[in-house]
């Protein structure tokens, strides 16, 4: 907000911030973390259906120490476009991932494009 308020009053470029897919974390234990509409908002927003995915696992460095710690993720989808309209996680590294997820969503990121990206194994992300 204040480099876009110095574009505009110094810099003669009239800026305004964008506030859409703006991630949250709360730094709990385990860390919880949102970007995009949650599934009530995307029902409420979307102009048809959505579909709702999610993921529950032991995260392998977890597996491998004998931890219980699940982590649990949730992908928001437009059925029409296949959007991603939405991500939430809530285990280890949630905030860390949910950064990168954010920048997905603000490029207009597809489910299609999530599942053709190889993830880095083992890591939870």
């Amino acid at each position: 907000e204040g480099t876009l308020f110095a574009k505009t009053v110094f810099g003669g470029e009239p800026s305004k911030p964008d506030y859409s897919n703006i991630p949250y974390a709360v730094f709990c234990i385990p860390p919880l973390s949102v970007v995009g509409l949650s599934e009530e908002l995307a029902i409420e927003q979307a102009k048809g259906d959505i579909l709702v995915f999610t993921s529950t696992f032991n995260p392998m460095k977890n597996s491998i120490s004998g931890r219980q710690e699940k982590t649990i993720m949730k992908l928001v989808v437009d059925v029409a476009t296949d959007k991603v309209l939405g991500a939430s996680m809530c285990g280890p590294d949630a905030p860390e991932i949910m950064q990168g997820i954010a920048v997905a969503l603000k490029c207009g990121a597809t489910k299609a494009q999530f599942d053709s990206t190889v993830g880095i194994h083992p890591s939870a992300a």
